[in-house]
């Protein structure tokens, strides 16, 4: 899909869409559990399919209606036929649901387009091989087939935590207790926050035993809960961002108490109102391209703790620094810090997706102040199927293009 967005001042208020994260994160526990649950405030996007789909194979009810998923659980102990996973274009879901597929004797294969295989892996290869699990890495797929053991692990703290939290849903079922310990630095807390917070609503018990290291008991059961998930900071950015660029948004539906870390974004937004600050994106990765638009359309700004949006769905340095070049805007990458500074008029061609929804997002944004055309922009199906719904519902004009033209 490619779509025209012509200069536009957006005003109105918008509610912000569920959050992704706890979304996955509800649903699986809901899916683990002995009983029915419930889960509501949900968003059909991709990502979320993949681990309704993801449920299913391993046995799961999940019943949708609306907005609401009714969840009756399976017991992944006690598979004892070969499962196909499909996880799409989810990193997410692949990473948490690979741990869950060693919990029986089983086989299991996970699969997902070549991009998203390509992603690291290394945490859970590097466990299997430790534990004389089999592991048979594709293009398009990962196979496992052998018994996780309980025990202690130890996981870098500065890749993604999505391994982390894979490890905390299969470890409380297995027969004995467990320790994760990460070795700093530790980044993306928060997720691991939201993940915590995940196990607790369903009757888990997990927690930090001290900065560094996640205890969890095993021999334990998930409890059929009714929940609601939360907005999303990290998408609710993509709407409040406009107001940079003399948007009158108020966006609904967040919780100022919440465990996400994107709810930085306030602050950051502040920042680069008022300067060229430095700002650290390791704990807020997926604010990076909104962050680094919106840096250009201001007063420019220095951000660090960039190397893991490297290994997104696209490399979202790269990415960035080509699009905001068609905006005459000036980036210096570095491995693990990005420079860009202030300047930005129409662009002077066609822009790229990059089959990343947050790219998409991201210059949409800077398209509202100058005009421009996206081609790709379907890519925003992945988190946030109604975007451009909401913007033009906040008077932003867009027009539809053959892809062709």
């Amino acid at each position: 899909m490619m779509v025209s967005i012509r200069p536009s001042t957006a005003k109105g208020t918008v509610a912000a869409p569920p959050s992704k994260s706890m979304a996955h994160r509800l649903l699986l526990c809901a899916g683990l559990s002995r009983g029915t649950s419930t889960v509501k405030n949900l968003v059909k996007s991709r990502d979320i399919e993949a681990t309704i789909a993801c449920l299913r194979a391993l046995g799961a009810d999940v019943i949708l209606s609306g907005n609401t998923a009714t969840v009756t659980g399976c017991d992944p102990v006690r598979r004892d036929k070969a499962a196909l996973l499909p996880c799409g274009e989810s990193g997410s879901t692949l990473r948490f649901f690979l741990p869950l597929c060693l919990l029986s004797d089983a086989s299991a294969t996970l699969t997902g387009t070549e991009k998203l295989l390509s992603r690291p892996l290394s945490v859970y290869e590097s466990l299997c091989s430790e534990q004389g699990i089999a592991y048979q890495s594709e293009k398009t797929s990962v196979l496992v087939r052998g018994r996780l053991h309980s025990g202690a692990f130890s996981v870098r703290g500065d890749i993604s935590s999505q391994f982390v939290t894979g490890l905390l849903y299969a470890l409380p079922l297995l027969d004995g207790d467990s320790t994760i310990t990460l070795l700093p630095p530790v980044e993306s807390r928060s997720y691991m926050e939201l993940t915590l917070a995940a196990l607790h609503a369903f009757g888990v018990e997990a927690g930090w035993a001290d900065e560094t290291t996640l205890s969890v008991r095993g021999n334990q059961s998930y409890l059929p809960r009714d929940v609601s998930v939360e907005g999303d900071w990290s998408n609710a950015a993509f709407l409040e961002g406009l107001n940079l660029l003399g948007a009158k948004v108020t966006v609904t539906g967040l919780d100022e108490h919440s465990l996400q870390g994107d709810r930085v974004y306030r602050m950051y937004f502040s920042a680069l109102q008022n300067g060229a600050p430095m700002l650290d994106l390791s704990d807020c990765p997926d604010l990076g391209p909104v962050l680094f638009a919106l840096a250009g359309a201001k007063n420019g700004a220095t951000f660090t703790g960039i190397r893991r949006l490297r290994i997104k769905e696209s490399d979202r340095v790269a990415a960035m620094q080509e699009e905001l070049k068609k905006f005459g805007i000036v980036t210096c990458a570095e491995e693990n810090s990005l420079r860009v500074s202030a300047g930005l008029h129409a662009p002077d061609a066609i822009l790229s997706g990059h089959n990343d929804h947050r790219i998409v997002m991201a210059l949409a944004l800077l398209c509202t102040a100058t005009g421009g055309t996206i081609a790709g922009a379907e890519a925003v199906a992945k988190s946030f199927p109604d975007f451009f719904a909401r913007l033009q519902q906040l008077g932003v004009r867009i027009d539809e293009l053959d892809q062709q033209q």
